[in-house]
């Protein structure tokens, strides 16, 4: 089982990461340990897993690596993430799943999907 897993971001991107984690995707933030809090970054848990953002100060953005999340109600996801200013690249390239990619504001790529419904 995974506990969380982490990507990384720019100085100061505390902020872009709650709205879009928080905001658009919908995760909880939860708070850092204080050991860890002076370091700065943000962590959040929703749809079964936890998602680290730490800060890198030579920061170059997951482009291909990406984490997978299982989600409910796909479509209300890419009009909240379309409505938000974040393009959507729509997959049918998975057998029995509907899956979006889409990029954080610091240009990680994150997955997004959803069993599809068989007759």
């Amino acid at each position: 089982m995974i506990h969380h897993v982490q990507l990384m971001s720019p100085p100061g991107s505390e902020d872009l990461s709650r709205a879009f984690y928080r905001d658009v995707l919908g995760l909880d933030e939860i708070p850092k340990p204080a050991a860890l809090a002076v370091r700065g970054g943000c962590w959040f848990r929703g749809a079964g897993i936890e998602l680290h953002l730490s800060i890198e100060e030579d920061f170059h953005p997951a482009r291909r690596a990406h984490p997978g999340l299982l989600v409910t109600d796909l479509s209300g996801h890419a009009r909240r993430l379309g409505a938000a200013g974040h393009a959507v690249e729509w997959d049918d390239g998975l057998p029995g799943m509907r899956r979006l990619h889409c990029h954080d504001p610091h240009g990680n790529r994150i997955e997004l999907l959803e069993p599809s419904i068989s007759d």
